[in-house]
């Protein structure tokens, strides 16, 4: 029977093809698009970036310098690792400014280094970046945020500021308990907490996940910056998987198995 061996197996391989494409096939998740972010209220900005893709989204006040709170002690801890003295007490302060947002921490790195939120500024092109009197008065915007975190992703994944957003306490150095705003969008890994003296006049968030990063920031209280970044994104793939290839329209044929049948037909007995 060597004869008809080879025909089943050679009239087989066009029935893997279509089981393969059946099974394989699924439809392509869609990234955020400008229309997610058309009803944000002004209160809030938000600003996401597709970093595998490039793709940026960006809410109507995304561009606006705010109040940059504990965010912008991201800049800081970047130059601190990138061009402080290397010593293990500025490694520890930088650390202790993202994990748990130590105020303390940023004040005597501020008072070292004066000059590093304007510099990281100048090197990421953060247009609305710039400190204040010092780093409790400086300002940023949400796409400064996300284009920083996004260059940091692409260009130095291994970022000791990065792991140090993974590796974020749950409660801050002052009680303040690190919970809101982007850090509930699914997909996330890591975030970092800003938030005004009073806790609820001026809040801000950002986010990392495996190819995405996110910011928000919210002139109102924590759950005001929830609300608007989960009903702006809360439904939307973050994370997209790569877009299916298309499947050919398969022509109808009376008695074809199922995709079910034919992987029963083929599998190893």
């Amino acid at each position: 029977m060597p004869g008809l061996r080879r025909i089943t197996a050679t009239a087989a391989v066009p029935f893997v093809g279509i089981a393969i494409a059946l099974a394989c096939a699924a439809p392509a998740q869609a990234l955020p698009t400008p229309g997610d972010l058309a009803d944000v209220p002004a209160r809030t900005s938000i600003s996401y970036e597709h970093v595998p893709t490039g793709t940026y989204v960006g809410s109507a006040e995304d561009n606006s310098a705010r109040p940059g709170l504990s965010t912008v002690k991201l800049y800081m801890a970047d130059y601190v690792v990138r061009f402080g003295d290397g010593s293990p007490r500025d490694r520890d302060l930088a650390a202790r400014m993202v994990q748990v947002s130590d105020d303390g921490a940023a004040s005597v790195l501020d008072n070292k280094y004066p000059q590093a939120i304007d510099s990281t500024a100048t090197k990421f092109g953060l247009t609305s970046a710039s400190r204040g009197g010092f780093w409790g008065s400086s300002y940023t915007s949400t796409a400064d945020t996300v284009r920083f975190l996004a260059a940091k992703k692409r260009t130095d994944p291994a970022s000791p500021v990065l792991g140090w957003m993974n590796s974020a306490a749950p409660v801050a150095a002052d009680g303040t308990v690190q919970d809101w705003g982007t850090q509930q969008l699914p997909g996330v890994t890591g975030s970092k907490w800003g938030w005004a003296d009073d806790g609820s006049s001026v809040v801000a968030s950002a986010s990392i996940g495996d190819e995405f990063v996110v910011a928000s920031n919210t002139y109102g209280p924590r759950r005001s910056q929830t609300d608007d970044v989960l009903a702006a994104l809360g439904g939307v793939e973050l994370t997209a998987p790569p877009a299916a290839s298309p499947v050919p329209n398969l022509p109808v044929i009376p008695g074809l198995p199922s995709v079910e049948e034919l992987l029963l037909m083929l599998a190893p007995r």
